[in-house]
């Protein structure tokens, strides 16, 4: 369990990060802070959004900020495994084969459109985000720790795209959906970068040294076990709503699965330890809900039918759902 103190000495460390990446992006809190929870917890994040709003600037500036090795993987229905994970080269002097490492080899990978890459692809990453490891021919390699995949696709293009698999989506720890500006701050993102002079670099405030210690503070931040219990029925009425008195009969056509429960506990302590406490709250849970099962409900025809999302049944959940 992380002490009050503990928190009171860590999470200021943070200030200077917070303000280094603001001074790049503009309106983008949320944002940041899902992707720092997902930094702090050793999960993967899913970015939806429509084209230019800062999603892959996000990613490239937090890399920056902590002082940790970044790559960007352009995804493409005509990307091969190799482009992602490398290959074997054969060498004819030797007679024997040497492994060149692809660009996954790195601490944060920045997967852009991931959607628009084929079954095989989405099948060598799913390899590198579950077990942190590939296999190239007969080689397994691990990968640089931390890792972490970054992903960002697009809500409204369909053509050309590919379904993530489920069970590669239930991978992601959190979805976080970017919405637009709000116009004050969009004038302000057009008074900092009007400008053919202006630039995005910014300094490393972090090193992953301070970054591991801040993840293992956040690792021990108290949970009572109402509050987990509280974890585990949100996500249980996802799967069984008529056992907790919830009226979504016909809404969910499959709910959130047990990495879930895991990833929304995680989630929480982040949240809590980014609002400098040692502990977890129902509220941590409730703010950190939505983005955490977004992603893993497969709501009914019914509900897409009604342009019901999954974010509003989760708010269903929440609203009706007893709080510890």
């Amino acid at each position: 369990m992380t002490d009050p103190i503990t928190v009171e000495k860590l999470r200021p460390k943070l200030d200077p990060f917070y303000r280094a990446v603001e001074s790049v992006l503009i309106g983008q809190r949320h944002l940041v802070d899902g992707l720092l929870i997902g930094l702090l917890t050793d999960g993967h994040v899913l970015l939806e959004g429509v084209p230019g709003l800062a999603k892959t600037l996000a990613v490239r500036t937090i890399a920056r900020a902590l002082q940790l090795k970044f790559q960007r993987i352009q995804f493409t229905p005509d990307l091969l495994p190799a482009d992602v994970i490398g290959t074997q080269i054969y060498n004819p002097r030797s007679g024997e084969f040497t492994v060149k490492q692809g660009p996954v080899f790195a601490n944060v990978v920045l997967a852009d459109e991931i959607n628009r890459a084929p079954a095989k692809v989405q099948s060598a990453l799913l390899e590198a985000m579950a077990e942190r490891q590939v296999t190239i021919g007969e080689y397994t390699l691990p990968l640089p720790r931390p890792f972490f995949v970054l992903a960002t696709q697009n809500p409204i293009e369909q053509e050309g795209t590919y379904p993530l698999p489920e069970a590669q989506v239930d991978r992601f720890m959190l979805k976080l959906v970017v919405d637009y500006p709000s116009r004050t701050d969009e004038l302000a993102v057009l008074d900092r970068m009007g400008s053919l002079t202006t630039t995005t670099d910014i300094p490393a405030v972090l090193t992953p040294a301070e970054l591991e210690e801040l993840r293992s503070a956040t690792d021990s931040v108290y949970v009572d076990p109402k509050v987990k219990g509280y974890v585990v029925d949100i996500v249980r009425a996802t799967r069984k709503p008529a056992e907790y008195g919830l009226d979504l009969a016909g809404l969910i056509q499959l709910g959130a699965s047990t990495r879930a429960v895991i990833a929304l506990h995680r989630a929480a302590k982040a949240h809590a330890f980014l609002g400098g406490r040692a502990y977890a709250t129902p509220e941590d849970v409730k703010a950190t809900a939505a983005d955490v099962l977004r992603h893993r409900l497969v709501i009914s025809f019914e509900a897409e039918a009604e342009d019901l999302r999954p974010e509003q049944v989760v708010r269903q959940v929440l609203e009706k759902l007893p709080v510890p």
